[in-house]
């Protein structure tokens, strides 16, 4: 089942002739890390997620549990600006999860989550801005 960000994200890879989608998650030091998928891929990833070995990712799992799922967040979804004679390319952020679907604690994106929902329940609220020195 698809809901109309989901649509919007397939619709803009057909027609812009995206060639690769990055997955773009931290690692628990903040580092940026990504994988990219052909456009083949994206639907099953916005449904099911991409498996991917979590043990090469600093803080997130042991060789023997490594495998967690990119859930990549459909309302992240962006064109990237620069594209060469290959093709635009794309990228959306991901939650991390377990196998299983469950989030996976050691994510910095659902740590951030959680602890917002926790402030939000004592009645508090959440405010940030870039403060360029």
């Amino acid at each position: 089942m698809h809901d109309q960000q989901k649509d919007y994200v397939l619709r803009t890879v057909e027609e812009r002739g995206i060639r690769l989608v990055r997955l773009w998650f931290t690692d628990v030091l903040g580092n940026l890390k990504s994988f990219a998928i052909s456009p083949a891929e994206m639907e099953n990833a916005l449904n099911d997620g991409m498996s991917f070995d979590g043990s090469s990712i600093d803080g997130y799992s042991r060789v023997q549990e490594s495998d967690v799922l990119a859930l990549p967040d459909a309302n992240t979804f962006e064109v990237l600006p620069w594209a060469d004679a290959k093709g635009a390319e794309a990228r959306v952020f991901c939650d991390i999860a377990k196998l299983d679907g469950t989030p996976f604690d050691g994510d910095p994106r659902q740590v951030l989550k959680r602890n917002l929902g926790l402030a939000r329940d004592k009645g508090y609220s959440f405010y940030v801005a870039p403060d360029i020195e």
